[in-house]
């Protein structure tokens, strides 16, 4: 009997020196103090880090290459970077021919092996660069007015009715988009409804009325897109009829000569030439999307404001066509409606073709906030604030 009674009390005596020790533990961590932790980043200082963001948005860092482009050009060059772009879009020329950029030499046949692109007026075959540009006078004024109004003069939003020969304001636009998101309402008798109705990029109308209306008042382009259509058949630089004003801005400074090949070629058909967007505004559309892209970039990742250039191609960073379609309207325009802007995952990029991935050199993202606080608090807009101009009511309809 007493050899059982010794093996219970032993584990009884195990039992309860594992239950105090374990007590004693949690003990132990109950009073014990927490344990040290990184002490928290101080507060950033917002007014000093927007003030980094404004000197940030006002580099741009493409400027320099373009001063060489454009000297290039009234030198009789085409520009090395414009040279670069031919070789990778246009492989399939292999006999090009000076650009004579006199109105008494165009239409310019093309000596091709297609032969339904020998007489088109719109395809012009552009030097090497090792040749020389024979550069039309009135093209040389306009390349040099243009590079010499490149800086930062917010006031031009104010400007723009006069600069774009209007009467006067307009009471009421569309700007359209081309958002594959247009299809899913039927908003095109409430487009045509506006006294004016911008469209973007060449958008097609045909098939899709119902959706994006089928009234076009201006066409607004970026140079890229007038560049490739100039080298298509059946492209015209008109694509929306007689009498529709194009303004365009410039990506390139050699995208000057597709706007002088189509001015020149579709003067007679055309009453209404292509206008280039005062360099002025196109200086304040980049700081404002710079702006909002640095201040997404330092909240999204926590990286110091100079660290964007390092997660985008700076010298190629862009606005989109539809940012300054939408600028411009807000400078004519008394009351604004924006329509195919915006993304979703079920949606195509453009309405009108197969499009699904987005262009690396835009942020959208960065321009939706914009968009956001220019509908909702425009006082709030960099730089744009600085206009001295009162912003007229902007409705996003989604």
């Amino acid at each position: 009997m007493k050899r059982p009674l010794r093996r219970s009390f032993a584990v009884l005596l195990f039992v309860v020196l594992v239950g105090a020790a374990s007590f004693s533990a949690a003990l132990r961590r109950a009073v014990a103090p927490a344990p040290a932790r990184e002490p928290p980043l101080p507060a950033l200082d917002q007014a000093r880090l927007n003030a980094t963001l404004l000197r940030l948005a006002a580099v741009d860092p493409s400027e320099a290459a373009l001063r060489r482009d454009v000297d290039d050009l009234l030198e009789g060059r085409l520009p090395v970077s414009a040279a670069r772009d031919r070789a990778r879009a246009w492989r399939r020329d292999r006999l090009l021919h000076p650009l004579h950029l006199h109105h008494h030499r165009f239409p310019l046949p093309r000596r091709g092996r297609y032969p339904d692109e020998d007489h088109d007026t719109l395809l012009h075959p552009l030097p090497r660069h090792d040749q020389q540009l024979h550069i039309d006078p009135a093209l040389r004024r306009a390349l040099r007015s243009w590079h010499r109004l490149r800086r930062y003069d917010p006031a031009v939003l104010g400007s723009l009715p006069s600069l774009l020969s209007l009467p006067g304001r307009i009471p009421s636009c569309a700007v359209v988009g081309n958002s594959g998101i247009l299809l899913r309402a039927n908003h095109g008798a409430l487009i045509d409804s506006h006294d004016a109705v911008f469209r973007l990029n060449n958008a097609r109308i045909a098939g899709y009325a119902a959706h994006v209306g089928s009234k076009t008042n201006f066409s607004f382009i970026n140079s890229n897109v007038l560049h490739l259509c100039a080298r298509r058949p059946g492209c015209f630089c008109h694509p929306y009829g007689h009498g529709v004003p194009i303004l365009l801005y410039i990506c390139q400074a050699a995208h000057f000569l597709d706007i002088a090949a189509c001015n020149t070629t579709s003067s007679s058909r055309h009453g209404s030439p292509i206008s280039v967007t005062d360099a002025r505004l196109d200086v304040l559309c980049a700081r404002i999307v710079k702006y909002y892209s640095l201040r997404r970039f330092v909240a999204e990742t926590g990286r110091a404001a100079e660290d964007w250039n390092r997660a985008h191609d700076a010298a190629m960073f862009h606005y989109s066509s539809g940012m300054q379609a939408i600028m411009v309207a807000v400078g004519v325009c008394d009351r604004v409606s924006v329509f195919g802007f915006g993304k979703s995952s079920d949606a195509k990029h453009h309405y009108h073709s197969n499009q699904k991935a987005e262009l690396d050199l835009h942020d959208y993202e960065a321009e939706y906030a914009f968009y956001h606080d220019l509908a909702e608090h425009p006082q709030v807009v960099p730089f744009l604030k600085d206009a001295g101009f009162a912003v007229p009511p902007v409705v996003f309809y989604h």
